[in-house]
Formats: structure tokens, C-alpha cells, sequence
């Protein structure tokens, strides 16, 4: 990778990914793109970008001679459920384009699939890279089709596509985005701010989740990797562990005694919940591409923490 464009870089993920690639390949050489302004100024190139004008797409790319595309632009799990039909559309028709501007100038491809490609079916306990996947969502259902849209455009075209299958993502720069997972991030604010959470997700519900750190390092890791020892290519199971919400909880109050939780459980985030694995197997990622992650969830609540302090002023 030498000059990338991200779409999307005002998300929940392209928002650090932008600073990760930026410290990592050069400022000048990372391309953010979003169809809306930033509230605040970014450091190097931007264009407003919405991800279903492919023409446009092509000639942003083309322009700035990109040789990379990262496509991170999507409506997360939540939100997607609210708005089915624009999910859809966004989702697989920004994909779509993304991937054929790839393919017509031969472009590198990242984009991101999630634990929400598995269902109700899916084994939940250690869920194997290559296993049932037969999600109740449309934001499942939109990676699924994501994933196999990716081996079809490397099998057919021999666009060098990549992915990864992230859990969910706990950071303190960007806030929550409309995710399932997301009470594993407003808990921590909420535990500095307040002394206490309320949950939308019931006690006892075991999800996947990782330190934004380590997702990033993750891309980077996967598009730096040999092509020849990639055998899945797209949508490697990767996670860095796995916890309800009485063990985050418990791990704050490690640093604040008096915090406390309760529950006021949102059906339809914790019917998505369950309809996800407990916890994943990532042994193909270490396997084909030397995954590996640095962070705990105790590692992570006092990174966590001590970051948001900073942040909040408290």
C-alpha cells in the first residue's frame, strides 16, 4: 500500500484508521472521504463522498491515483434494522462500487464483515472461520452477501480483496455509532460521568469485543500480508475476548469502587445479541497472517479509563 482512500473515514473505525495510516504510510498518502464534512478539520486530503455514486467513487480514486481502497462506509446493526431497505442499499450498493472501482484500476480492497454474519444456527461457542452462517438481520444478511461478493471478485477478477469478521469494537475517540455491541463503550463514559450504567443488554449475554488498537493494527497486519498464504482471503474470524456485562463492569469498578450496573434490556439489540456467537475461533487469521492482539479486558479498562479522563476533563 502506497496511496489509500477510505471510505467512510468519519465512522466509528475510519476515524482512527485515517490517523493509523496516516503515522504508518504519510500523510499525504491517505485519502478520507464521507458524505458529510468534517465538524472539525482533518489532517491531509479529504472529499465529500457519497459511497452509491460509483462515477464519482472512480474519480476521486483515479485522481488522487490511489492503489489501495478501504471501504469501511456502512450502516451498523441497529440502525440497519430501523432502516432495512436504505441499509440495503447503502451497504451492498456502496460494496458494489467500491469493488468495481477496485477492479478497474486495479486496486488493493479492505473491507470489513462482523460476528453479525452469523446467526441463531451458528455453532456460538469457539465458531469456526467456515461454519453455517445464516444471519436474522439485514446487517447480517449485508455481510454475508459482502463476504461472498469479495471471494467473487478475487475468484473472477482476481481483485486482490481482503477482509476480516470484526467483534465488536470498544474505543475512546470515536462514540458509539448505532451498534449492538456499543454498550461495551458507553459504559465506560458512563462509569466517569455518573458512577453507574444501565445496560441494553441482558447479564449473562457473552459477545465478542477488542480494543480499537488492535482492529487496527489487524487491517494493516492483513494488507501487509503475503498473498500467497492467504487461503480465506476474505473475512477472517478475529477477536481478543469475550465478556458479558457484569465482567466489564466488575473490571471498572477495579478503578471505581462505587460504580454500579443495571439493566433495561432493549429487545431488539438483545435479540441480535443472541443471535450472535458467544465467542470465535480466529486460529485462521494467526495461521495465514500472524494475527495477534495485545489487549485484555483489563488492560483495555485502564487504557480505557485513563484515555477518557483525558478526554472528559474528569
Amino acid at each position: 500500500m502506497k496511496k489509500i482512500m477510505v471510505t467512510g473515514a468519519l465512522g466509528q473505525i475510519g476515524s482512527e484508521l485515517i490517523a493509523k495510516l496516516q503515522k504508518e504510510y504519510g500523510e499525504n498518502n491517505v485519502l478520507s472521504t464521507d458524505i458529510r464534512q468534517p465538524q472539525s478539520s482533518v489532517s491531509g486530503p479529504f472529499e465529500i463522498l457519497d459511497v452509491t455514486d460509483g462515477k464519482k467513487m472512480h474519480e476521486i480514486a483515479k485522481d488522487f491515483g490511489a492503489d489501495t481502497i478501504m471501504h469501511m462506509a456502512a450502516l451498523l446493526s441497529a440502525t440497519a434494522e430501523k432502516q432495512p431497505l436504505f441499509a440495503w442499499n447503502l451497504n451492498m450498493g456502496g460494496l458494489v462500487n467500491a469493488l468495481e472501482v477496485a477492479r478497474e484500476l486495479n486496486m488493493q480492497f479492505f473491507t470489513p464483515s462482523s460476528i453479525g454474519a452469523f446467526g441463531p444456527s451458528t455453532p456460538k461457542a469457539n465458531t469456526p472461520q467456515d461454519t453455517l452462517q445464516r444471519p436474522t438481520t439485514m446487517y447480517g444478511v449485508n455481510k454475508v452477501a459482502g463476504e461472498l461478493l469479495c471471494d467473487y471478485y478475487y475468484t473472477r477478477f482476481g481483485v486482490d480483496t481482503r477482509g476480516v469478521r470484526f467483534p465488536g469494537l470498544i474505543s475512546y475517540v470515536a462514540q458509539p455509532g448505532g451498534g449492538t455491541t456499543d454498550y461495551a463503550v458507553d459504559i465506560y463514559y458512563k462509569a466517569i460521568e455518573e458512577g453507574q450504567y444501565t445496560s441494553f443488554i441482558a447479564e449473562g449475554t457473552y459477545m465478542d469485543m477488542m480494543y480499537m488498537p488492535d482492529a487496527l493494527q489487524a487491517i494493516v497486519d492483513l494488507m501487509e500480508a503475503d498473498p500467497a498464504k492467504l487461503v480465506h482471503r476474505n473475512a477472517f474470524n478475529v477477536t481478543a475476548m469475550s465478556f458479558e456485562p457484569s465482567e466489564i463492569a466488575a473490571s471498572i469498578q477495579k478503578h471505581i469502587p462505587d460504580f454500579t450496573i443495571s439493566y433495561e434490556v432493549d429487545p431488539v439489540r438483545q435479540a441480535i445479541a443472541d443471535s450472535w456467537p458467544d465467542s470465535i475461533d480466529p486460529s485462521a487469521a494467526v495461521a495465514e497472517w500472524g494475527f495477534k492482539t495485545k489487549y485484555d479486558l483489563d488492560a483495555m479498562t485502564a487504557d480505557m479509563l485513563e484515555q477518557l479522563r483525558k478526554k472528559l476533563n474528569k
